[in-house]
């Protein structure tokens, strides 16, 4: 599995058997704000929003973008993931 950047839509996505997870952006010039994420409802508690966030955060790492989270979900993801807080934006 693999996130990608959807810059048409403004959203990565994670491609799953059965639907496709994504997080909405907006971009401020060096900062990527998430605002929402989403995991088709029948694929919810099986760990893709996780892994969606994740792949979210290494893509902006490896960028160089920070990311301001604006959803909940990721705003939580990062709290227990502090090895992710130098992309905190």
């Amino acid at each position: 599995m693999s996130v990608v950047d959807n810059p048409a839509r403004s959203r990565f996505e994670l491609a799953l058997e059965g639907g496709t997870a994504f997080a909405t952006y907006r971009r401020a010039g060096d900062v990527l704000i998430i605002p929402h994420t989403e995991v088709p409802p029948e694929l919810e508690g099986h760990g893709y929003g996780s892994a969606l966030v994740k792949g979210v955060l290494e893509l902006a790492r490896a960028q160089g973008l920070k990311v301001r989270p604006a959803c909940p979900f990721v705003t939580d993801y990062m709290r227990r993931h502090p090895e992710y807080e130098d992309v905190r934006g």
